[in-house]
């Protein structure tokens, strides 16, 4: 598979097969993915790969957690406080196209709720990767993970796999820490959902849009 090809593949899919996922097929992924390049060669990913008993024990601390009311706040700000502008339009518009895709009204809180509950569940995804950094490092580290994230979703695309990067499962990293105690030192960045994309349920069908070159390029000569 072309890299044209893999990049118009992935997208963040919110429902997946009940298909297992080799744990050969997860290494292999990551194999290719680690030579996405880093600052100095810092290489400042950790992962931790969970399936079975443990991803679902995770998930539905996750879950109970949001049920119950308790606010999530990730080990940094991923999001701008203040929404405004054409950001805040892009947001509102990416939630439109997923409850309108799914015929939630806006009145439905109770559905709204439920699909938002789904994020805490990696949305039934087989196997789910939390990535960590190391507190020490800095912004710089964070546009490398960028990098690395977006190898293994395309790698993934390549093995037949679908994905949906998700900060809502680090949004809860004291859970994390807990389950997860051999990374009680460090910053939770995010987590990605990795399975079989589930192609007849509706949730998998639209696709968020883009803004033309011009919207966002200036050449100079």
């Amino acid at each position: 598979m072309d890299v044209k090809t893999a990049l118009s593949k992935r997208k963040s899919t919110r429902a997946f097969l009940n298909k297992e996922v080799s744990i050969e097929t997860i290494n292999k992924i990551i194999e290719q993915s680690k030579t996405a390049p880093s600052g100095v060669n810092t290489q400042p990913w950790e992962i931790a790969v969970l399936t079975g008993e443990s991803k679902d024990k995770l998930c539905n601390k996750f879950e109970m957690a949001f049920r119950s009311g308790q606010k999530g706040s990730m080990d940094y700000k991923y999001y701008p406080v203040e929404w405004k502008g054409e950001y805040k339009a892009r947001r509102k518009e990416c939630g439109l196209l997923l409850y309108s895709t799914l015929d939630i009204k806006r009145e439905d809180k109770e559905k709204q709720i439920n699909q938002w509950a789904l994020n805490y569940q990696a949305f039934n995804a087989p196997v789910i990767l939390l990535f960590f950094i190391d507190k020490t490092m800095e912004k710089g580290s964070f546009m490398d993970y960028g990098m690395f994230l977006q190898s293994i979703m395309l790698s993934a695309v390549e093995y037949g796999l679908a994905t949906c990067p998700q900060a809502a499962l680090g949004e809860y990293p004291d859970i994390v820490r807990q389950e997860l105690p051999e990374y009680k030192d460090k910053l939770v960045l995010c987590g990605l959902a990795l399975g079989y994309e589930d192609k007849n349920h509706i949730v998998n069908s639209y696709r968020t849009t883009r803004e033309s070159l011009n919207k966002f390029v200036n050449y100079y000569s």
